[in-house]
């Protein structure tokens, strides 16, 4: 009691803060310049997006089916070597264990990144999912956005060895000037 008493002896002088009774709210909060830096490069960020590759419901894909696809004009000697797995993966993405949305922005970003170092072959595993409720999803996915990039010429499920049926083997296109370089070559062959 007696360190109540000494408190309140102490504290005889204090008069207390003036609180109001209603928190004032200020519209629209305070425009700073970082704010609005902030805001413009969101904006600029989403416009940036080039990423065109949906996750909106697509064809379903079995957990163990052999997939391929092809576009025409590519040989079938290539594609053949792309089947049998003859073309060594110069890259490869992993997407396992990957939400869709996750796995729409890697696969969009390796595919790019890939052309751009003028890589021709290159694999993704996308596993089969037969140990999920829907089996296959990832996989239908996989399948579904390399037939809409166009720097995808081909795939074809991998060989057991690489993955099987949870991955695959995908052709990309060849940059212009390896294209260029190539038909010289072979000028040059029928001029010798």
């Amino acid at each position: 009691m007696k360190d109540d008493t000494r408190f309140d002896q102490v504290m005889a002088d204090v008069t207390p803060l003036k609180v109001a009774e209603r928190v004032a709210v200020v519209a629209g909060g305070r425009q700073t310049p970082g704010l609005e830096r902030r805001r413009r490069a969101a904006a600029a960020e989403a416009a940036v997006d080039a990423n065109f590759l949906s996750i909106d419901h697509v064809p379903p894909v079995g957990p163990y089916d052999i997939v391929g696809f092809v576009r025409p004009g590519v040989q079938h000697g290539v594609y053949g070597k792309l089947r049998r797995g003859r073309y060594e993966p110069q890259a490869t993405l992993d997407l396992h264990r990957r939400s869709a949305e996750q796995a729409r922005r890697e696969l969009w970003q390796f595919v790019e990144d890939c052309s751009e170092c003028q890589l021709r072959t290159v694999m993704v595993l996308h596993g089969k999912g037969d140990r999920s409720p829907q089996a296959g999803v990832l996989k239908s996915y996989v399948c579904h956005w390399c037939t809409l990039m166009p720097q995808v010429l081909a795939y074809h499920s991998a060989q057991p060895y690489h993955g099987g049926a949870g991955a695959l083997y995908v052709l990309l296109k060849k940059a212009p000037q390896a294209r260029e370089q190539n038909r010289e070559r072979f000028l040059n062959k029928r001029h010798d």
